[in-house]
């Protein structure tokens, strides 16, 4: 048996038997599905009458994702697609894997139809439907402890056990992890009367992560888990507070600057994201058009003076004017700092990080 069919048999994507006739079908010479898992789905979705579908364009309700549990839809590789009545077509890669499905039926008493569909493009669009947080608010809305949060009569000792549960460490470090992998340069954790939105700002956009949402219920105790790894106070909810976080990372070292603003619906997070060995641009690959180019190389070769780079959140300034003391740094001439904070070392310059 070749090895993606052995695979397939053994993720119970395909029966034994399938496989040994796709197999001999091969050996024959004859024309069939053995070349990837796409193609063995479609032929399976045939030969089973099930339907088949890659996934591709879906449009799927907030209501049927949350007909079942996240957790275990991740854990099975479940995605809802679709309901009609008391019927809900349900993608799946593993035909034959049927204890998700049987789990689901009973616990929802719906009619389910699997659909056949690719592993990559299920997992692909739980992560993208579901987001951060969906392997984590099962065990969350399990725990009794959890089942109240109304923040202003939340006890500060209840509040502090809160946020050192495993399951809420583990969801605020995922947001800060999936952060660092899609580069993103802030993080925004945003109360509203309904739900906790969660935004990452990537090349100055701010783009919406999707979350469950019943994450809102938890929102006091993600947001006292930031206060703990900022060194901030959890009893002060009234005010501002400012704090940082200092980060090992694969990548690298990440300084996290935290901003806790009292809302509407409760406390907003900011968190910026500053990768202490990121690399810096040339000033040629910083976007500028040739003329403003020559005119911002004369501005710095000017022995003295002062010039102003003004933009919004994420627009350049800080990688500008890196690029600007990287222009200049040579060894026939001393250059000093004074940074808050110091984003990034540069080597031969002497930088000073300041507090305020």
């Amino acid at each position: 048996m070749n090895e993606l069919l052995n695979q397939m048999v053994e993720s119970r994507q395909l029966s034994a038997s399938d496989a040994k006739w796709l197999m001999k079908q091969k050996g024959s010479g004859a024309e069939g599905p053995y070349e990837s898992e796409t193609e063995i789905l479609q032929w399976l979705s045939e030969e089973y009458s099930v339907s088949f579908s890659d996934l591709e364009n879906l449009e799927i309700s907030k209501e049927v994702l949350g007909l079942f549990p996240a957790r275990l839809l991740l854990k099975e590789g479940l995605l809802p697609l679709s309901r009609e009545n008391g019927s809900v077509d349900i993608a799946t890669s593993r035909l034959f894997a049927t204890q998700g499905l049987d789990t689901l039926k009973s616990l929802t008493g719906l009619k389910l139809n699997p659909v056949l569909a690719p592993a990559e493009a299920i997992q692909r669009e739980i992560k993208k439907r579901l987001g951060v947080g969906a392997d984590t608010i099962d065990s969350l809305k399990d725990d009794s402890s959890f089942q109240v949060v109304d923040e202003e009569n939340f006890e500060d000792n209840d509040l502090e056990n809160a946020a050192e549960d495993a399951s809420i460490i583990r969801f605020v470090n995922q947001v800060l992890s999936d952060a660092i992998d899609l580069r993103a340069t802030d993080i925004h954790l945003e109360p509203f009367e309904d739900e906790l939105q969660i935004r990452y700002r990537i090349d100055g956009i701010l783009q919406e992560v999707p979350v469950p949402a019943e994450i809102k219920r938890f929102q006091p105790a993600i947001v006292s888990r930031v206060k703990i790894l900022s060194h901030l106070n959890i009893a002060e909810k009234r005010l501002p507070q400012d704090g940082r976080i200092k980060l090992k990372v694969r990548q690298g070292e990440v300084d996290v600057r935290v901003s806790i603003i009292p809302m509407l619906h409760g406390e907003a997070v900011v968190m910026r994201l500053l990768r202490q060995d990121g690399s810096i641009p040339s000033l040629s690959q910083i976007g500028m058009a040739d003329r403003e180019l020559g005119i911002f190389r004369e501005i710095l070769g000017i022995p003295h003076g002062i010039f102003l780079v003004t933009g919004p959140t994420g627009s350049g300034k800080t990688t500008t004017l890196y690029t600007a003391l990287n222009e200049i740094n040579d060894m026939v001439r001393k250059i000093i700092t004074v940074e808050d904070p110091v984003e990034y070392q540069i080597k031969g310059i002497n930088q000073i990080q300041v507090s305020e």
